[in-house]
Protein backbone atom coordinates (compact mmCIF):
# COMPACT_ATOMS: atom_id res chain seq x y z
CA UNK A 1 0.00 0.00 0.00
CA UNK A 2 3.40 2.15 0.73
CA UNK A 3 4.49 1.79 -2.33
CA UNK A 4 1.69 2.18 -4.51
CA UNK A 5 1.11 5.90 -2.75
CA UNK A 6 4.95 6.82 -3.10
CA UNK A 7 4.65 5.51 -7.00
CA UNK A 8 1.07 7.49 -7.51
CA UNK A 9 2.95 10.69 -6.04
CA UNK A 10 6.13 10.74 -8.25
CA UNK A 11 6.20 13.61 -11.20
CA UNK A 12 5.76 11.25 -14.86
CA UNK A 13 7.94 11.48 -17.56
CA UNK A 14 5.61 13.83 -19.70
CA UNK A 15 5.09 16.33 -17.42
CA UNK A 16 8.43 18.65 -17.37
CA UNK A 17 8.30 18.57 -21.25
CA UNK A 18 4.66 19.55 -20.83
CA UNK A 19 5.82 22.37 -18.50
CA UNK A 20 7.82 24.08 -20.62
CA UNK A 21 5.71 23.85 -24.02
CA UNK A 22 2.90 27.11 -24.33
CA UNK A 23 -0.41 25.62 -25.25
CA UNK A 24 -1.62 26.27 -28.78
CA UNK A 25 -3.79 29.39 -29.10
CA UNK A 26 -7.25 28.21 -29.64
CA UNK A 27 -6.99 26.14 -26.36
CA UNK A 28 -6.60 28.70 -23.10
CA UNK A 29 -4.79 27.26 -19.81
CA UNK A 30 -7.10 26.46 -17.46
CA UNK A 31 -7.99 28.31 -14.34
CA UNK A 32 -8.10 26.90 -10.93
CA UNK A 33 -11.15 27.56 -8.91
CA UNK A 34 -9.47 30.05 -6.45
CA UNK A 35 -8.14 32.13 -9.92
CA UNK A 36 -11.76 31.71 -11.99
CA UNK A 37 -12.84 33.44 -8.42
CA UNK A 38 -10.98 36.02 -8.74
CA UNK A 39 -11.57 36.77 -12.65
CA UNK A 40 -14.82 36.94 -11.89
CA UNK A 41 -14.62 39.62 -8.80
CA UNK A 42 -12.36 41.99 -11.24
CA UNK A 43 -14.82 41.88 -13.89
CA UNK A 44 -17.63 42.32 -11.47
CA UNK A 45 -15.82 45.08 -9.94
CA UNK A 46 -17.49 48.08 -12.18
CA UNK A 47 -20.66 47.31 -11.51
CA UNK A 48 -20.34 46.88 -7.55
CA UNK A 49 -18.98 50.08 -7.51
CA UNK A 50 -21.20 51.65 -9.65
CA UNK A 51 -19.43 52.46 -12.88
CA UNK A 52 -20.62 52.04 -15.87
CA UNK A 53 -18.53 49.92 -17.94
CA UNK A 54 -18.47 50.91 -22.27
CA UNK A 55 -20.47 48.26 -23.94
CA UNK A 56 -17.94 45.25 -25.17
CA UNK A 57 -19.97 44.76 -28.37
CA UNK A 58 -22.17 45.86 -31.19
CA UNK A 59 -25.25 43.92 -29.64
CA UNK A 60 -24.70 46.00 -26.08
CA UNK A 61 -23.90 49.35 -27.89
CA UNK A 62 -27.57 48.73 -29.82
CA UNK A 63 -28.95 48.47 -26.14
CA UNK A 64 -27.64 51.29 -24.52
CA UNK A 65 -29.26 53.11 -27.66
CA UNK A 66 -32.53 51.81 -26.86
CA UNK A 67 -32.17 52.44 -23.17
CA UNK A 68 -30.91 56.22 -24.26
CA UNK A 69 -34.22 56.49 -26.62
CA UNK A 70 -36.79 55.35 -23.73
CA UNK A 71 -35.36 57.71 -21.07
CA UNK A 72 -35.99 60.75 -23.79
CA UNK A 73 -39.13 59.51 -24.26
CA UNK A 74 -40.21 58.96 -21.24
CA UNK A 75 -40.76 62.80 -20.03
CA UNK A 76 -42.95 63.31 -22.92
CA UNK A 77 -44.92 60.64 -21.85
CA UNK A 78 -45.46 61.69 -18.89
CA UNK A 79 -46.26 65.34 -20.40
CA UNK A 80 -49.18 64.12 -21.97
CA UNK A 81 -50.88 62.75 -19.16
CA UNK A 82 -49.27 63.28 -15.08
CA UNK A 83 -48.11 67.16 -15.77
CA UNK A 84 -51.09 68.54 -17.97
CA UNK A 85 -52.92 71.16 -16.07
CA UNK A 86 -56.05 70.49 -15.00
CA UNK A 87 -58.39 73.64 -15.37
CA UNK A 88 -61.91 71.67 -14.45
CA UNK A 89 -63.38 68.71 -12.90
CA UNK A 90 -66.40 66.75 -13.88
CA UNK A 91 -68.10 63.52 -12.28
CA UNK A 92 -69.18 60.33 -13.86
CA UNK A 93 -71.50 58.05 -11.43
CA UNK A 94 -71.70 54.30 -12.37
CA UNK A 95 -73.96 51.43 -12.23
CA UNK A 96 -73.34 47.88 -13.20
CA UNK A 97 -76.43 45.35 -13.27
CA UNK A 98 -78.46 48.71 -11.55
CA UNK A 99 -76.31 48.35 -8.78
CA UNK A 100 -73.67 51.44 -7.98
CA UNK A 101 -70.29 50.94 -8.61
CA UNK A 102 -69.22 54.40 -7.63
CA UNK A 103 -68.30 57.91 -9.22
CA UNK A 104 -65.01 58.56 -11.69
CA UNK A 105 -63.71 62.03 -10.86
CA UNK A 106 -62.12 63.36 -14.48
CA UNK A 107 -59.83 66.17 -14.23
CA UNK A 108 -60.06 68.12 -17.86
CA UNK A 109 -57.23 69.56 -19.63
CA UNK A 110 -59.07 73.22 -20.63
CA UNK A 111 -55.50 74.63 -22.02
CA UNK A 112 -53.68 71.76 -23.77
CA UNK A 113 -57.31 70.37 -25.60
CA UNK A 114 -59.64 73.37 -25.42
CA UNK A 115 -62.49 72.08 -27.58
CA UNK A 116 -62.28 68.88 -26.19
CA UNK A 117 -62.72 69.64 -22.85
CA UNK A 118 -65.74 71.81 -23.54
CA UNK A 119 -67.09 69.08 -25.26
CA UNK A 120 -66.79 67.01 -22.63
CA UNK A 121 -68.00 69.52 -20.22
CA UNK A 122 -70.98 70.29 -22.20
CA UNK A 123 -72.13 66.92 -22.46
CA UNK A 124 -71.35 65.87 -18.45
CA UNK A 125 -74.03 68.48 -17.66
CA UNK A 126 -77.68 68.70 -18.80
CA UNK A 127 -78.68 65.11 -20.48
CA UNK A 128 -75.71 64.14 -22.19
CA UNK A 129 -74.05 61.30 -20.70
CA UNK A 130 -76.77 60.79 -18.18
CA UNK A 131 -78.60 57.25 -18.28
CA UNK A 132 -76.03 56.48 -21.33
CA UNK A 133 -74.24 53.17 -21.37
CA UNK A 134 -70.65 51.90 -22.00
CA UNK A 135 -70.58 49.73 -25.15
CA UNK A 136 -67.49 48.37 -25.59
CA UNK A 137 -64.74 46.92 -23.28
CA UNK A 138 -61.34 45.70 -24.51
CA UNK A 139 -57.70 45.03 -23.52
CA UNK A 140 -56.42 48.92 -23.03
CA UNK A 141 -59.58 50.95 -22.11
CA UNK A 142 -63.38 50.61 -21.51
CA UNK A 143 -65.57 52.87 -24.46
CA UNK A 144 -68.89 54.83 -23.64
CA UNK A 145 -71.58 54.87 -26.23
CA UNK A 146 -71.66 58.98 -26.34
CA UNK A 147 -75.19 60.40 -27.23
CA UNK A 148 -76.03 59.22 -30.27
CA UNK A 149 -78.65 61.53 -31.27
CA UNK A 150 -75.89 64.67 -31.82
CA UNK A 151 -75.20 64.93 -34.88
CA UNK A 152 -72.26 64.48 -36.68
CA UNK A 153 -71.16 68.16 -37.22
CA UNK A 154 -67.45 68.15 -39.54
CA UNK A 155 -66.50 71.31 -38.00
CA UNK A 156 -66.75 69.85 -34.37
CA UNK A 157 -64.62 66.80 -35.37
CA UNK A 158 -62.10 68.07 -37.34
CA UNK A 159 -61.20 70.72 -34.90
CA UNK A 160 -60.97 67.97 -32.26
CA UNK A 161 -59.07 66.28 -34.99
CA UNK A 162 -56.85 68.97 -35.10
CA UNK A 163 -56.02 69.06 -31.33
CA UNK A 164 -55.44 65.09 -31.30
CA UNK A 165 -52.46 65.87 -33.84
CA UNK A 166 -51.33 68.48 -31.98
CA UNK A 167 -51.46 66.86 -28.75
CA UNK A 168 -49.47 63.89 -30.87
CA UNK A 169 -46.93 66.52 -31.87
CA UNK A 170 -46.63 67.79 -28.26
CA UNK A 171 -45.66 64.22 -26.83
CA UNK A 172 -42.64 63.78 -29.38
CA UNK A 173 -42.18 61.54 -32.12
CA UNK A 174 -42.82 58.09 -30.69
CA UNK A 175 -44.10 58.41 -27.46
CA UNK A 176 -47.56 57.99 -27.52
CA UNK A 177 -50.43 59.98 -25.94
CA UNK A 178 -52.23 57.20 -24.50
CA UNK A 179 -49.23 55.31 -22.99
CA UNK A 180 -51.16 54.71 -19.67
CA UNK A 181 -53.93 54.06 -17.10
CA UNK A 182 -56.12 56.88 -16.27
CA UNK A 183 -56.40 58.65 -19.95
CA UNK A 184 -60.11 60.03 -20.59
CA UNK A 185 -60.21 60.57 -24.76
CA UNK A 186 -63.16 61.30 -26.80
CA UNK A 187 -63.34 59.37 -30.31
CA UNK A 188 -62.90 61.68 -33.23
CA UNK A 189 -61.98 59.21 -36.01
CA UNK A 190 -62.90 55.05 -36.82
CA UNK A 191 -59.74 54.11 -37.89
CA UNK A 192 -61.73 50.69 -39.42
CA UNK A 193 -63.83 52.73 -41.50
CA UNK A 194 -64.13 52.22 -44.53
CA UNK A 195 -63.46 54.99 -47.23
CA UNK A 196 -66.65 56.33 -49.16
CA UNK A 197 -68.15 54.77 -52.15
CA UNK A 198 -68.77 56.13 -55.46
CA UNK A 199 -72.42 56.13 -56.72
CA UNK A 200 -74.68 57.15 -59.33
CA UNK A 201 -78.28 59.12 -58.36
CA UNK A 202 -80.15 60.87 -60.48
CA UNK A 203 -81.26 64.67 -59.46
CA UNK A 204 -82.86 66.65 -61.51
CA UNK A 205 -83.03 64.30 -64.20
CA UNK A 206 -79.26 63.96 -64.26
CA UNK A 207 -77.77 61.58 -63.32
CA UNK A 208 -74.34 62.65 -60.81
CA UNK A 209 -71.94 61.06 -58.87
CA UNK A 210 -72.19 61.21 -54.88
CA UNK A 211 -70.22 59.41 -52.08
CA UNK A 212 -71.96 56.94 -50.08
CA UNK A 213 -70.29 56.86 -46.68
CA UNK A 214 -70.58 53.07 -45.57
CA UNK A 215 -70.75 52.76 -41.87
CA UNK A 216 -71.48 55.29 -39.02
CA UNK A 217 -68.27 58.03 -38.55
CA UNK A 218 -67.83 59.44 -35.14
CA UNK A 219 -69.77 62.43 -33.98
CA UNK A 220 -68.01 63.61 -31.20
CA UNK A 221 -69.74 62.08 -28.23
CA UNK A 222 -68.50 58.57 -27.10
CA UNK A 223 -65.44 58.64 -24.92
CA UNK A 224 -63.04 56.21 -23.43
CA UNK A 225 -60.79 55.48 -20.44
CA UNK A 226 -57.56 53.51 -20.16
CA UNK A 227 -57.02 50.90 -18.48
CA UNK A 228 -53.55 50.28 -19.41
CA UNK A 229 -51.30 51.20 -22.76
CA UNK A 230 -53.63 52.04 -25.51
CA UNK A 231 -51.21 53.00 -28.33
CA UNK A 232 -53.95 52.35 -30.88
CA UNK A 233 -56.09 54.78 -29.49
CA UNK A 234 -53.86 57.97 -30.78
CA UNK A 235 -54.90 58.19 -34.59
CA UNK A 236 -58.79 58.24 -33.45
CA UNK A 237 -59.16 60.09 -30.01
CA UNK A 238 -58.25 63.29 -29.08
CA UNK A 239 -57.06 63.26 -25.55
CA UNK A 240 -59.63 65.22 -23.05
CA UNK A 241 -58.58 65.00 -18.77
CA UNK A 242 -57.38 61.90 -16.52
CA UNK A 243 -59.04 60.29 -14.01
CA UNK A 244 -57.97 61.74 -10.79
CA UNK A 245 -60.00 59.51 -8.61
CA UNK A 246 -62.16 55.95 -9.60
CA UNK A 247 -59.90 54.15 -11.53
CA UNK A 248 -61.37 51.21 -9.17
CA UNK A 249 -64.55 51.79 -10.43
CA UNK A 250 -62.70 51.97 -13.90
CA UNK A 251 -61.50 48.52 -13.15
CA UNK A 252 -65.18 46.78 -11.99
CA UNK A 253 -65.80 48.12 -15.53
CA UNK A 254 -63.27 46.26 -17.57
CA UNK A 255 -63.95 43.07 -15.34
CA UNK A 256 -67.91 42.53 -17.20
CA UNK A 257 -67.82 39.55 -19.29
CA UNK A 258 -68.42 40.75 -22.80
CA UNK A 259 -69.53 39.50 -26.24
CA UNK A 260 -66.69 37.55 -27.46
CA UNK A 261 -64.56 38.93 -30.37
CA UNK A 262 -65.52 36.49 -33.27
CA UNK A 263 -63.55 38.40 -36.16
CA UNK A 264 -60.89 35.62 -36.62
CA UNK A 265 -63.34 33.04 -37.48
CA UNK A 266 -62.85 31.96 -41.65
CA UNK A 267 -66.93 32.24 -41.56
CA UNK A 268 -66.82 35.53 -40.49
CA UNK A 269 -64.55 36.61 -42.91
CA UNK A 270 -65.99 35.33 -45.59
CA UNK A 271 -69.28 36.69 -44.38
CA UNK A 272 -67.51 40.30 -44.37
CA UNK A 273 -65.82 39.92 -47.65
CA UNK A 274 -69.56 39.10 -49.17
CA UNK A 275 -70.95 41.92 -47.87
CA UNK A 276 -73.21 40.01 -45.59
CA UNK A 277 -74.81 42.28 -43.43
CA UNK A 278 -75.23 39.76 -40.64
CA UNK A 279 -71.47 40.12 -40.31
CA UNK A 280 -71.76 44.00 -39.92
CA UNK A 281 -74.51 43.19 -36.86
CA UNK A 282 -72.50 41.15 -35.04
CA UNK A 283 -69.18 43.15 -35.27
CA UNK A 284 -71.04 45.72 -33.77
CA UNK A 285 -71.92 43.19 -30.71
CA UNK A 286 -67.96 42.35 -30.41
CA UNK A 287 -66.64 43.13 -27.14
CA UNK A 288 -69.90 44.22 -25.81
CA UNK A 289 -70.86 43.98 -22.03
CA UNK A 290 -73.30 41.21 -21.39
CA UNK A 291 -74.71 43.15 -17.96
CA UNK A 292 -75.51 46.99 -18.34
CA UNK A 293 -73.01 49.61 -17.28
CA UNK A 294 -74.65 53.20 -16.97
CA UNK A 295 -73.51 56.97 -16.19
CA UNK A 296 -76.17 57.23 -13.98
CA UNK A 297 -75.62 60.91 -13.00
CA UNK A 298 -72.49 63.50 -14.23
CA UNK A 299 -72.18 66.80 -13.80
CA UNK A 300 -68.95 69.19 -12.86
CA UNK A 301 -67.51 69.83 -9.60
CA UNK A 302 -66.78 73.46 -8.06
Amino acid sequence: MSQRILNTAKPTAAAPTQRHHPLPPQQPPKLGRRAAATAIAIAAAPALLGVSAAPSSKAAQEAAGADATAADAAPAMTLCLEELPVTAKAFLDVSIGGESAGRITVGLFGDAAPAGASRFLSLVTGVGYRRKEFVKIVPGYVQHGGVVSYPAVPAVTERLAAEADALRSRCGAGAPVHAAAGAVSIVVRDPGLPPPKPKLVAKGGKLAVEEEQAGVAPNGTEFVITTGAAPGLDESAVLVGRVLDGMDVVAKIAAVPTVKDNAGSPYFRVAKLIGDKRAVVAERGFNRPYTKILVTNCGVLS
